[in-house]
């Protein structure tokens, strides 16, 4: 398997799951989410999905009702891309943003 493979794939997953969330899901919850990355398992049968969401709820709860969606979401993914396997969704809550704002926030601080 050549290398450019997986980071293309990986591309393409995020922009299919982004559209899906916006315009194939009914939940509010999964309209909130915003997709920002994804790893791709070497051998494509694993997915990690990073997400943000302005929702209210905690991190927590957000994870479990998206990961409770993924069959779903998998459903959906694999109707649209023209992959043999469609790797099963993991869903991890990014917190890089808010690490970025807070490093941020510490160097204004220091000005």
């Amino acid at each position: 398997m050549t290398s450019f493979k997986i980071p293309r794939l990986e591309s393409e997953i995020v922009r299919r799951l982004s559209d899906i969330l916006a315009n194939e899901t009914r939940d509010e919850l999964l309209k909130t989410i915003t997709i920002t990355g994804c790893d791709l398992s070497k051998d494509l049968s694993y997915a990690k999905i990073y997400f943000t969401s302005l929702s209210d709820l905690t991190k927590a709860e957000i994870e479990k009702e998206v990961n409770e969606a993924s069959h779903f979401l998998r459903g959906k993914l694999s109707g649209v891309m023209e992959i043999r396997h469609t790797p099963e969704l993991k869903f991890i809550y990014d917190e890089s943003i808010a690490y970025g704002e807070k490093i941020e926030k510490i160097i204004e601080d220091l000005k």
